[in-house]
């Protein structure tokens, strides 16, 4: 299986891939719930965290993500 580090390179770097189709769902230890972003909500990659685009910058872990999906399918799942 891919790692989750290099499907987000995948779907940033590749011109096959459209970034607007992807959803991320990461685990919010505060609100221990699943929160749903849109991968156009990453700023950057640094390290081991996503950046994320908001009014100010959150740092969220890449072992965070749970899943990844596409048009509502889930192309990537942490078991």
């Amino acid at each position: 299986m891919i790692t989750i580090k290099d499907l987000l390179n995948k779907i940033k770097w590749d011109k096959r891939e459209n970034p607007e189709q992807y959803t991320l769902f990461y685990f919010d230890r505060i609100q221990k719930t699943l929160i749903k972003i849109p991968y156009t909500k990453i700023k950057k990659l640094e390290g081991s965290f996503m950046v994320l685009d908001n009014e100010e910058e959150t740092n969220i872990p890449l072992h965070r993500i749970k899943k990844v999906a596409k048009d509502n399918v889930v192309v990537w799942e942490r078991k």
